[in-house]
């Protein structure tokens, strides 16, 4: 029982921890949070994190069948920059419009929970940092190829990220109720990360540190897999 209650410890501080910085996911619910209340952004957090359950279980059995998608990497990639783009340019027009606080894409006909769903299914970003979180955990034996395993793994997983979001969530509830008056503002705080987000992606396209080197590329494997060993090693001995 004590591997298994450290596979989800591992799994869920990782994920908290992965879902802290800010990215397209953790700002679109805070968003969604002020312009629709909780418990829609909750059904959009639930939608996204699992899909990321589902990746991350796809993921530990398919590793050389997704170590050849490139093309569908390289679409997703193009298609992940343009939602964000999207993203911010209806942030900075609600910022200009302040009487029109909705956003165009977090505002569409989909149901919350579908469009978290989809908008997490065409971010790649996510498979190869998993990727190389769980060679570091095989290669150290922390996780086993069994199904307990994988499933503890995920659970934790899911509870981590869902956790990391709620922060984001309430935050964003909190940040409305102080600065109700001044709307704008938040649209365009909330604006110029996005857009920062697809300045960050368009750099590492241009550099070609993309999502499919990261799987194919041996030096970038590998030097992935050193950082993350050295970070699960600090980890351990804090916990320690």
């Amino acid at each position: 029982m004590r591997p298994l209650l450290k596979i989800f410890g591992v799994g869920l501080l990782i994920s908290f921890l992965g879902s802290l910085p800010l990215a397209t996911m953790n700002i679109a619910a805070m968003q969604i949070s002020i312009s629709d209340g909780i418990g829609a952004a909750m059904l959009f957090s639930f939608g996204s994190l699992m899909v990321e359950m589902m990746y991350v279980r796809f993921s530990l059995v398919a590793l050389d069948w997704i170590r050849k998608q490139k093309l569908l990497f390289k679409i997703l990639e193009y298609v992940t920059l343009a939602i964000v783009l999207a993203l911010a340019a209806f942030s900075f027009y609600a910022a200009l419009h302040p009487g029109e606080q909705k956003n165009a894409v977090l505002d569409s006909s989909l149901p919350k929970f579908i469009l978290g769903a989809a908008m997490c299914a065409v971010s790649p970003g996510q498979i190869p940092f998993w990727l190389g979180w769980s060679t570091v955990l095989f290669t150290k034996k922390i996780l086993l190829p069994r199904k307990d395993h994988y499933n503890t793994y995920i659970l934790g997983i899911g509870i981590g990220t869902f956790i990391g979001n709620c922060i984001f969530i309430f935050g964003g509830v909190l940040i409305a109720d102080t600065i109700n008056r001044n709307q704008h503002i938040v649209s365009w705080v909330i604006g110029g990360i996005f857009l920062a987000t697809a300045i960050f992606q368009i750099i590492k396209m241009l550099k070609k540190r993309d999502p499919v080197e990261q799987l194919t590329n041996p030096e970038v494997i590998k030097e992935e897999i050193e950082k993350k060993r050295e970070q699960l090693e600090k980890t351990e001995i804090a916990n320690d």
